[in-house]
């Protein structure tokens, strides 16, 4: 296959990339760079290539596509799986290879270093490819999961992936520094600019995912504390880590090993996150995690080669770098930042050994998960200082002296705590959490306001503030019910007003609605159905406002079914006392390996008779079919079944859809106060990474460095 041909040279020409560089010859491995990037390019037109055409001859698209998906699912079927998202991962780190290949942008080391990089990328993909041929002949795909097909989902790993290749860069440009003569601070500009585009690009993934998971899953959390969420949200927080240690470096060149440091391990647990979620060992763990293969040995092995081969060339040059203290005073912006830092290293430790457990557990003995609850326990008590240390560093002017303190600040700081306990929150911690987030987010502004922090981190800063209050808010305030909503009569619920509408069915017949009134308003939480009529995905209905949601998990209910065995020729008496007589039976093929078949039957009341036709579409894999209506729309019937021998057939007897609308339903019913705060504060984090990224590019191009 040609797509296996282009992975393949994207091996063989980033390693002579890396060997060219590692000669010094710039041009040619300039060019080596240009055909890495190309090539994966086209490996990955060749897999979007036999997607689009429905090409079942590839055991991947088999897996994750079918005939029938939607363009934009099929379209995200390339990452759906193990072998697309590293396929995607592999193209994304190329194509910025081939950025960093023009001249200026980094050392020959440096992209030596990047190219082997790309160099293990290229070998997994080889490994675990999209393009292994189908064991047997398949005319049609399995499909996506339907809680994937959703437009959250069809952009939410692209971003993460983006951000995982990207911190490859701050990772070569420390080894680069320590390797190159003499050192000097010349790699903290670029490698901050890339750092906070990584940043940027891995924290929006992670949002986006936990608004999905909000959206879609219907549990009513946003961040579950799965192995494989905080698998990306370990190196997103040591990001943040180096981000804040480049700044100090700036200022103190002995921290330009602590940079390194936080440099290496924030690829190494790129790296790591990936063998925990695709190994397998997550699997019993982690709604997200994919099953088990021996890629996690390769992936495994990879981790340990670049982790070791990151922490020895530091060891090795250790006695080279600069020397010195990092702060000459306590009452200093570098000391808060370094104690700040060093607070959200420990938060990092909790997350690792959370999501590690299932490894460390299972080496030892039996595999357990720690409760989720651990993450709270442990996390709350540090986060309290850590707000407050958000605050006074920003406070501080950068060479120290005296914290700003403006009284408006501070008394409305207070605001945050008294919210707290407006929703219920009486621990001393999340009262403290609350104030401290409120005083960070207006202490940025001010900061900004004294030219002590730049907009783009004025911008983030002051969203991670109102973060930290909305996770209070929305998870100490969050109250939860179950109900039964009875159609057409209202219920007080939690102050709001609550009205269930009924169900409506979609006219394709792979969906309903619960419909509700909350004050008035009209929402509606949507139930995708499989091709048999049972539920494949729900959402809930999502009433919102600025001070918080209304949120409604309708629970999984259908209609009785009673089932029923026709034979041909025989009048059978059914449940509902009607009598169904089976008469004959059609096939016509459809192409594709699909048969239409469709059976005669006969029903009466003893005074109405009706002729009815069902049909199923079978598939070599099973079948599918629809309920009718029948006797003037008292009842549906559908068929199910037929013997091979064709003189027996299977039907479900349902009621109508009226009646089955006008079922009561329970449902889950959560408020989530101060939720609206969290999703701008998403919102602020990103932008705000982003405009201090492109901020950086502009002093850099106005000073006359590289970009």
């Amino acid at each position: 296959m040609i797509g296996t041909v282009l992975v393949g040279g994207v091996l063989l020409f980033a390693l002579a990339a890396m060997l060219l560089d590692m000669q010094g010859k710039y041009s040619q491995s300039k060019i080596c760079a240009y055909f890495t990037g190309l090539m994966s390019v086209g490996a990955a037109a060749a897999l979007f290539a036999v997607i689009l055409a429905d090409d079942f001859s590839y055991s991947y698209v088999v897996s994750y596509s079918s005939i029938d998906l939607p363009l934009l699912y099929k379209i995200s079927a390339f990452w759906a799986g193990q072998q697309g998202s590293f396929l995607l991962w592999l193209v994304i780190h190329a194509v910025v290879g081939m950025i960093l290949a023009q001249k200026g942008r980094m050392t020959p080391a440096g992209r030596g270093i990047y190219q082997m990089l790309t160099a293990i990328l290229a070998v997994l993909v080889l490994i675990k490819s999209p393009f292994v041929p189908a064991e047997t002949i398949v005319l049609d795909g399995h499909g996506m999961n339907p809680l994937l097909q959703d437009p959250w989902m069809a952009v939410h790993p692209p971003i993460i992936f983006v951000g995982y290749a990207l911190l490859a860069v701050p990772f070569a440009y420390a080894l680069e520094s320590m390797i190159k003569a003499p050192m000097d601070g010349g790699f903290l500009a670029p490698m901050c600019r890339w750092t906070l585009i990584a940043w940027a690009f891995l924290g929006a993934g992670i949002f986006i995912g936990g608004y999905w998971a909000y959206k879609v899953l219907g549990w009513g959390g946003y961040w579950g504390w799965d192995p494989v969420e905080n698998s990306s949200l370990v190196p997103w927080l040591l990001a943040c880590v180096l981000l804040h240690l480049i700044s100090v470096a700036r200022e103190r060149r002995a921290a330009y090993y602590l940079v390194h440091l936080a440099a290496i391990f924030s690829y190494a647990f790129v790296l790591y996150g990936t063998f925990l979620t695709r190994s397998g060992i997550l699997g019993d763990f982690s709604v997200h995690s994919f099953a088990g293969s021996d890629i996690g040995f390769y992936i495994a092995l990879a981790n340990a080669l670049v982790l070791l081969a990151g922490l020895c060339v530091l060891i090795a040059r250790i006695e080279r770098l600069p020397k010195g203290a990092l702060y000459e005073q306590h009452r200093s912006r570098v000391f808060l930042v370094l104690l700040g830092m060093l607070l959200l290293v420990f938060i990092v430790v909790i997350v690792f050994f959370g999501m590690s457990m299932p490894l460390i557990s299972g080496l030892l003995g039996e595999s357990a998960a720690v409760d989720t609850s651990y993450y709270v326990r442990t996390s709350l008590p540090i986060a309290v200082p850590f707000a407050l240390l958000m605050a006074l560093g920003v406070l501080l002017p950068p060479g120290g002296g005296r914290v700003a303190r403006p009284l408006w600040i501070f008394v409305i700081s207070v605001v945050g705590g008294v919210l707290a306990g407006l929703v219920g929150a009486t621990d001393i911690p999340s009262i403290l959490l609350s104030t401290f987030a409120v005083l960070a987010a207006l202490a940025a502004i001010e900061a900004f306001r004294l030219h002590r922090l730049g907009l783009g981190g004025m911008i983030a800063h002051a969203g991670a503030g109102l973060a930290l209050l909305a996770f209070i808010l929305s998870g100490t305030g969050s109250q939860t019910t179950t109900v039964t909503l009875i159609p057409d009569e209202p219920q007080e619920i939690y102050g709001h007003t609550v009205i269930y509408r009924g169900q409506t069915f979609a006219e394709n017949g792979r969906e309903k609605s619960y419909r509700y009134e909350v004050d008035g308003t009209v929402t509606e939480a949507v139930t995708k159905l499989r091709a048999n009529g049972e539920d494949a995905a729900r959402e809930p209905a999502i009433a919102r406002s600025l001070a918080g949601d209304l949120y409604i998990a309708p629970s999984p209910t259908s209609a009785e079914r009673d089932e029923l065995i026709l034979h041909r020729g025989k009048t059978v008496m059914g449940i509902n006392d009607y009598a169904y007589r089976y008469e004959s039976i059609a096939f016509e093929p459809q192409g594709g390996g699909k048969t239409l078949v469709t059976a005669q039957i006969a029903l009466t009341d003893g005074e109405e008779v009706d002729d009815a036709a069902p049909t199923i579409l079978a598939t070599e894999t099973g079948g599918t079919s629809q309920p009718i209506e029948v006797m003037n729309g008292k009842f549906r019937i559908r068929l199910t079944g037929v013997s091979a021998d064709e003189r027996d057939i299977r039907i479900e007897i349902l009621p109508s859809e009226a009646e089955e609308a006008a079922l009561p339903v329970p449902a889950s019913v959560s408020t989530k106060p101060g939720i609206s705060i969290l999703w701008l504060a998403c919102v602020l984090v990103t932008v705000g990474g982003l405009l201090a990224a492109a901020q950086a590019a502009n002093r850099g191009k106005g000073g006359g460095s590289e970009v």
